[in-house]
């Protein structure tokens, strides 16, 4: 079954272009980065299924996400779009590209290979889970109590931003938790590969990120045989967080 996607449109002229995030992520992570390239472009920020505004649904793996993908760039009518992902949005672009080749203009996939890798994401869900937000008093709260399975304050304040206050009391997910919690695995699983991609695609890694390996480079190949890989120093995984201009010096010299 499809899904309508929540979606923020920026821009009202010029190519589209449609951005994805990452796992525990929404649309709202990316308006900065939207808003400079809306100066040119039409941009669109979608929220994958089970995250954000959008539906939630009991299938959550990278076939029926890049048929949300689809169905989204077909109601939009967007000719050959540049295609943007992070992270689990990046396997989503990939997958997508892979599914429905001759559709994107030029694919960015930031901070992730199209590679099996192992759950990750373990001890986050454990404090998401064991949060209890009908009872939970304030967002404070919250961050102290995810101080015990998450070090960093940034990914906390980044994951909180999936509580949504409920009224006088009490907090509910924007995130379908549940199913998010057991596809865990699937999220980390490799791409389906049928043929190779002639579609361009970019590569950024962050330099301080170990989601893409110099070992990676062979089967990115092989898989993306028109690739280009750029790093991006004093970056981590967000990329587009860290370095906002040198991300954008990328993104410009694609476009």
């Amino acid at each position: 079954i499809l899904t309508k996607l929540f979606f923020r449109k920026l821009g009202e002229k010029g190519s589209p272009i449609v951005i994805l995030h990452g796992i525990f992520g929404t649309s709202d992570n990316w308006v900065g980065i939207a808003k400079v390239l809306s100066e040119n472009h039409q941009v669109f920020l979608l929220d994958l299924r089970n995250h954000g505004h959008s539906p939630w649904s009991d299938e959550f793996d990278y076939q029926v996400m890049s048929e949300d993908l689809l169905e989204f760039i077909q109601d939009h009518s967007l000719e050959k779009p540049l295609l943007i992902g992070h992270s689990m949005g990046g396997k989503v672009v990939m997958q997508f590209d892979l599914n429905y080749p001759n559709i994107a203009h030029k694919i960015v996939i930031v901070d992730i290979a199209p590679k099996f890798y192992p759950v990750h994401h373990s001890l986050i869900l454990e404090g998401l889970n064991s949060l209890d937000v009908a009872h939970l008093e304030n967002r404070q709260a919250a961050n102290e109590h995810m101080k015990r399975f998450e070090d960093n304050e940034g990914v906390r304040q980044f994951l909180l931003k999936n509580l949504h206050r409920t009224g006088e009391n009490g907090f509910e997910w924007k995130i379908n938790l549940q199913v998010i919690t057991k596809n865990i695995d699937v999220v980390g699983l490799e791409l389906w590969v049928h043929q190779p991609s002639e579609t361009p695609a970019i590569f950024i890694k962050g330099a301080e990120s170990h989601y893409i390996q110099p070992e990676d480079q062979r089967l990115i190949s092989e898989i993306f045989p028109n690739f280009e890989l750029f790093e991006i120093p004093q970056a981590s995984h967000w990329v587009q967080a860290d370095q906002p201009v040198a991300f954008m010096e990328v993104i410009n010299s694609i476009l």
